[in-house]
């Protein structure tokens, strides 16, 4: 637990420290440099290492990796132009998106971040953080390493975030997901999603890299009973026909901690950035945006009083994504209702800009408008219409 400890000698002293080399965590310590801070980055893996993720790289987080400096993250790799959406009830709608996508394997994308967090100055370290004390004038970690800030990136099982005494989303706002890497099917490249009537609200996806391959897997919302690897292997076929289990490969399950249950992004010296601070998208499950957008909000709040970081940090989240979360946290309590999905589905197929509102709300940080609610409700009228006479 977070708490006021006595003295002791530490090994190690820092500005700040990060604990975990992902993208919140390479995107906080980028940041926290350009600010002049000497950075610890640590994790518990050796880079390259994979991450259980659907790799879908939005062109919001390339906006947030140019202003680090980063600026090769997605080199090599093709650009996705489309999205296809299939509603539960099997209408879709197909339309090139606002502005490219990309599919990038993170055992690829983190190792490049990481690789330019260090190319920047920042330390990287291999260790698993296991207890974080705050003292009058500092935090330390595991009693050896001393740090003015700490940032906690450590993903959906965030030690820094139970040492703040914070528990970890319920059910309900937890996600189970599996990801493999299966052939791509034929034709032109298209992000597709396809959601489920059963066992809703779930999806399965597939994002062509652009190499043969496609990421794909299946989620589905948490709601008490366990999920086995099984099920969600035999969703993902069913939603994916075409996909041969045999030819998956890569299967890997991991846990998708919604926004709509977050924590307080921090305390004094300790801020959450990421899935630490549940910062999963919970329409689309996208989290790599989040991460790096709260991960460079949090190295810059490092500047001024270190005492003070949690304070700045939140103010400058509110700021920066306070109104888009609390319309994605409204979007899906309205998607709670399969039938509002199949709406949203019919007037995206309908009208391109709202479309483009319901990809920048499920992949950036767009907001509902008053056209895309009208015409939701439009949709949702015609199935309670009475038939003509």
């Amino acid at each position: 637990m977070v708490g006021a400890a006595g003295g002791g000698a530490v090994r190690d002293e820092f500005d700040v420290v990060v604990v975990g080399a992902g993208p919140a965590g390479a995107a906080a310590a980028l940041a926290a440099r350009q600010a002049g801070a000497e950075v610890l980055l640590l994790d518990r893996a050796e880079f390259p290492r994979d991450k259980a993720c659907g790799d879908g790289i939005a062109a919001h987080a390339l906006d947030v990796l140019a202003e680090l400096g980063v600026r090769d993250a997605v080199a090599d790799f093709a650009p996705v132009p489309a999205l296809r959406l299939v509603a539960p009830d099997g209408g879709a709608v197909a339309r090139a998106l606002p502005r490219p996508a990309y599919t990038v394997p993170r055992k690829v994308f983190d190792a490049r971040l990481v690789a330019a967090a260090v190319g920047a100055g920042v330390v990287l370290g291999r260790r698993a953080v296991r207890r974080v004390e705050v003292r009058a004038d500092r935090v330390v970690l595991d009693g050896e390493i001393s740090a003015g800030v700490v940032v906690g990136a450590d993903g959906a099982g965030s030690v820094v975030r139970r040492a703040l005494g914070q528990r970890d989303n319920p059910d309900r706002h937890l996600a189970l997901a599996i990801r493999g890497y299966a052939p791509a099917p034929p034709g032109p490249p298209v992000q597709l999603i396809v959601t489920s009537a059963a066992r809703w609200p779930a999806y399965a996806w597939s994002f062509p890299i652009g190499d043969g391959r496609a990421n794909v897997g299946y989620g589905e919302v948490l709601r008490g009973a366990p999920l086995t690897r099984a099920h969600l292997l035999d969703r993902l076929v069913a939603l994916l026909p075409g996909t041969d289990p045999a030819g998956v490969s890569g299967l890997r399950a991991h846990h998708l901690p919604l926004s709509t249950f977050r924590p307080p992004p921090g305390r004094g010296r300790v801020l959450l950035a990421g899935d630490a601070l549940s910062l999963i998208n919970p329409l689309t499950g996208e989290g790599i945006f989040y991460a790096l957008r709260s991960g460079a909000l949090a190295g810059a709040a490092v500047t001024g009083a270190p005492e003070q970081a949690a304070r700045r940090y939140a103010a400058a989240l509110r700021h920066r994504l306070g109104v888009h979360l609390r319309h994605s946290s409204a979007a899906a309590g309205l998607a709670r209702y399969r039938r509002t999905v199949d709406a949203a589905v019919l007037a995206a197929g309908r009208d391109e800009r709202v479309f483009g509102t319901v990809a920048e709300l499920g992949l950036g940080d767009g907001r509902l408008d008053a056209r895309t609610l009208v015409r939701i409700a439009l949709g949702l009228s015609a199935w309670h219409r009475p038939p003509a006479q």
